[in-house]
């Protein structure tokens, strides 16, 4: 990954390159790296959570369920989020309203997709019978993970990059970039944030998985703790980015949306403590438990079978046309 660059302008080293391909052709379709690394992590945040749910006692893969309503509202507020924030983007002078539609050109945002995905995991909750928190603190681990992973598809975009630095570990940005700040001479390296972000959010799942068994996080504190940890850093990367974005006195809206996550974050992890000081009894909530060999087969199904009782020979004899007594008159006649 790390590659010798002595005719860099800074006279380093050592950087780390960018790929030079963010994307490929099969057929007439053209496939990013940076789809790929989200679709990667969502598969793996959904075997994160069906594993951790199904100890709790849940049904296994319930999860996709729920995930066929979080995932296409959590796309839809990141996109949403991403306009909102960068709106001279899309409706400034000279823009083009319509590319604010063209999610397949870039520009999602996490808080986004927090907030519509927790609407979808909400109703699909309500659904599946699942309590909300306990599906919060079943997908933090791999919600985290799966942000990891989709900061790769920044490094193969070439975007969100940090401050200039002369630090061998300075990422390689290729020249002419439209995302290159205007003034900065060629070979200028820059902070990898997206990988300050990687190592991050790895450290956090080890320490998310660490604490939810030490501590027994349950009612949403695990939740709670992933949104302090997951916030807190992305305080410290945000401020070195370089990409445009609002500002809002004097501070970028993504800071101002990190730092709302951390309150939120305690939020969650006091008020709960205080409201439920007890382990969850169940992952479902009460009336919707669900339990291993209550699911019925299609084949096994009464649904089209007649399963009443036989008649009784008195209902018989009531309502027969015809009885052995009428049928013996008939004979001697």
């Amino acid at each position: 990954m790390i590659n010798a660059a002595p005719s860099l302008a800074q006279g380093v080293v050592a950087s780390i390159p960018s790929p030079s391909v963010s994307s490929f052709q099969l057929g007439p379709l053209t496939i990013h790296f940076y789809a790929l690394c989200i679709i990667a992590g969502i598969i793996v945040a959904v075997f994160m959570t069906n594993h951790r749910l199904t100890k709790r006692g849940a049904e296994p893969w319930v999860v996709i369920d729920i995930a066929l309503l979080a995932v296409p509202l959590a796309i839809i507020g990141a996109r949403i989020y991403h306009v909102l924030t960068h709106f001279d983007f899309y409706f400034g002078e000279g823009r083009n309203p319509l590319s604010a539609l063209y999610i397949w050109e870039g520009g999602i945002a996490i808080y986004g997709a927090l907030i519509g995905g927790a609407v979808g995991a909400w109703l699909g909750c309500r659904w599946t019978g699942i309590r909300f928190w306990a599906f919060a603190d079943a997908l933090a681990p791999g919600l985290l993970l799966a942000q990891a992973m989709g900061r790769f598809g920044n490094w193969f975009n070439q975007e969100l990059f940090g401050l200039p630095t002369d630090l061998p570990w300075g990422l390689e940005i290729a020249y002419p970039n439209p995302a290159w700040p205007v003034g900065l001479p060629e070979g200028t390296l820059f902070h990898p944030t997206f990988l300050y972000e990687v190592v991050w959010n790895v450290l956090g799942v080890v320490v998310l998985l660490w604490a939810g068994r030490k501590f027994r996080l349950q009612w949403g504190r695990l939740f709670g703790l992933y949104l302090i940890w997951y916030s807190g850093g992305r305080i410290v990367w945000e401020s070195i980015r370089i990409d445009p974005s609002d500002i809002f006195l004097g501070v970028r809206t993504n800071v101002w949306a990190a730092i709302l996550g951390v309150i939120l974050g305690l939020v969650i992890f006091f008020v709960q403590k205080r409201r439920h000081p007890g382990y969850e009894p169940s992952p479902y909530v009460s009336g919707r438990e669900w339990t291993a060999g209550q699911a019925v087969q299609s084949q096994d199904t009464d649904d089209f079978v007649d399963v009443s009782e036989p008649p009784t020979s008195e209902s018989v004899e009531g309502t027969a046309t015809s009885t052995p007594a009428t049928k013996q008159r008939m004979l001697n006649s």
